[in-house]
């Protein structure tokens, strides 16, 4: 199972499509997903350390593997890197 950290915002449309966009992909990869608002301590800690500048942002571990609007192709090429116990 890949754990995944989404940082999001309220009001953004490209934080909706990558919730609709990571629920498709679960069909095929197995994901733990934690959502994280930017609004929050931890979520404006974790967008400074990372340099994102905009919602959403996806996380692996304390890798920055998306951000923006995000790609269904983009995003299986990304979890395809990542190694599967």
């Amino acid at each position: 199972m890949i754990a995944l950290t989404l940082l999001t915002q309220n009001d953004c449309g490209w934080c909706d499509r990558a919730r609709r966009l990571l629920a498709e992909v679960v069909d095929d990869v197995p994901l733990q997903l934690t959502e994280i608002g930017l609004d929050t301590d931890t979520g404006r800690e974790l967008a400074a350390r990372h340099r994102l500048l905009f919602a959403p942002g996806l996380l692996h571990g304390d890798r920055l593997i998306a951000h923006g609007r995000l790609s269904a192709r983009a995003l299986r090429r990304e979890l395809a890197r990542i190694p599967q116990p």
